[in-house]
């Protein structure tokens, strides 16, 4: 694949939205600044309001505020944007969106290359998906991609009808099923650290791994994504893709060769690997709570349920932990513990591979516990890789103290910092499928997600259980100390429990 000049019309469905805004302008325009993205290319933006061409190239004018000082210029980039009131159900702007699309395919010289870009409501995906292949716009001379964000379904059934509408116009291969935490710099960075790195690959087993835990934890509430989450909670918006996907990355095997085909086999196997739970498990391995009010950067803020568009009752969970274990020859016996929750005390994701003890402590200093050797993984908001170890530092005796070996992307210069969108929508423009969730991972996530719903829903807890601005609620706690394991949290500083 090259690196540079790919050729494509991009058409986003949504464009007047805040994901086209925040996230998918700036990203298309830093691929343009950093040459990755030629004079051969446009956007198209279809969406229900009344813009002009103008009117729509001033709004993303004002999405890359920013970068007032680059010197690109604005309009050089804006001209290759334009934009059609639209409506999903009529047939005849698909016709006028193909005519205009035909123009510019001319125009930039784009070859037939498109792809689509579905940044609105799930429900609409299927008849977006069947009018553009009724229409004749996925019938060009070169390729055609379909890009859908989350959530793609609401349990396994929901999915695989949506899946299913889907696949009658576009083939599993073009489908490109948006995880942005795949496109995060160090959750890619772990098959490198993996498989570029003997000492830690050989290490990479339940002979020498106490447990692996993930914590993905956020200061922010729902703010105003109440009536979205009350449908959703942490358990589908975040566990059901960002949390399962990061545990297959950690746990898959080795592939035969680094290719989307092979890395997306691995990680179907550990998910098919994981241990099968019943309804009646659900309390023995998982954890749910919901924020209280509380104190966050010290200011008062409110409970979930007081919170715009949440159920005065609602029994809605903001917070997920979970106890895995994967039932293969690697990872027998070795607990994976996942973590996840609004209106924590900090925000951070972060992976930490806890290794085994050794089997004596030479240096049995009864006033000091030997510290575990830790991998951490930083995925945000600082990014970088750090190891803690054991070493004498005082200037007599051998007692070992525990000290960082550490790796920081400090990144100065922050407009050229890569954003996860960025990636992946330049991995979509290259046919790389590497970070995209196919559909048998879809598939097998929602099925061990629907088991776990289904428990709950028989069932109200007694919520709200944790004060914002905590770690969460003391069952969480339990769920490891009963195996002899607490949470780390990770500092600059250096490493505290829980």
């Amino acid at each position: 694949m090259t690196s540079i000049n790919q050729k494509s019309i991009i058409v986003i469905f949504g464009a007047t939205g805040d994901l086209a805004n925040r996230k998918l302008y700036p990203s298309i325009y830093r691929l343009f600044r950093k040459g990755k993205l030629s004079e051969n290319f446009s956007v198209v933006g279809v969406a229900r309001r009344p813009l002009t061409n103008e009117e729509f190239r001033n709004n993303v004018k004002k999405s890359i505020h920013q970068y007032e000082h680059d010197e690109i210029e604005y309009d050089q980039f804006a001209e290759h944007f334009h934009y059609i009131p639209f409506d999903v159900t009529d047939l005849a702007h698909y016709q006028e969106l193909n005519d205009l699309l035909s123009q510019l395919d001319e125009k930039h010289r784009t070859e037939g290359n498109r792809i689509f870009y579905l940044a609105m409501a799930p429900e609409f995906f299927g008849t977006i998906a069947a009018n553009l292949k009724s229409e004749g716009l996925t019938d060009t001379s070169g390729w055609t991609r379909l890009v859908i964000e989350k959530p793609f379904g609401h349990n396994l059934e929901s999915a695989q009808v949506l899946n299913d509408q889907i696949r009658h116009s576009f083939r599993e291969e073009q489908i490109y099923r948006i995880d942005h935490y795949l496109g995060k710099e160090m959750v890619q960075n772990i098959e490198v650290i993996r498989f570029a790195n003997a000492i830690f690959e050989s290490l990479w087993n339940n002979q020498f791994i106490a447990n692996i835990q993930i914590t993905s934890s956020e200061t922010l509430g729902v703010e105003d994504r109440g009536k979205y989450y009350e449908s959703s909670g942490a358990l589908r918006d975040m566990f059901q893709n960002h949390m399962l996907q990061m545990m297959a990355l950690i746990a898959m095997e080795p592939p035969i060769k680094l290719t989307p085909e092979e890395i997306r086999s691995e990680k179907v196997k550990v998910l098919r690997a994981l241990k099968p739970i019943t309804e009646d498990d659900v309390n023995n391995y998982f954890v749910r709570g919901q924020y209280d009010r509380g104190i966050v950067e010290e200011k008062a803020v409110n409970a979930y349920r007081e919170s715009n568009g949440v159920e005065p009752e609602s029994n809605t969970e903001t917070f997920i932990a979970a106890k895995l274990l994967i039932n293969n020859f690697r990872w027998a016996g070795v607990p994976f513990y996942i973590r996840t929750g609004k209106r924590m005390s900090t925000k951070s994701t972060e992976i930490v591979i806890q290794f085994k003890d050794l089997p004596m402590n030479l240096y049995d200093d009864k006033d000091k516990q030997m510290h575990p050797n830790l991998l951490v993984i930083h995925i945000q908001p600082g990014e970088g890789i750090t190891l803690h170890v054991n070493a004498k530092k005082e200037e007599h005796g051998t007692t070992p103290t525990p000290i960082m070996l550490n790796y920081q992307n400090i990144e100065n210069d922050k407009m050229n910092t890569t954003e996860a969108y960025e990636v992946l929508l330049y991995d979509c423009m290259c046919g790389d499928s590497t970070n995209f969730t196919h559909w048998d991972e879809v598939a097998l996530s929602w099925k061990y997600v629907d088991i776990i719903a289904k428990a709950w829903e028989r069932k109200a807890d007694n919520f709200p259980n944790y004060l914002s601005g905590s770690t969460g609620p003391k069952d969480s706690e339990r769920l490891l100390s009963r195996d002899g394991f607490h949470w780390w949290n990770v500092t600059e500083k250096g490493y505290t429990e829980r």
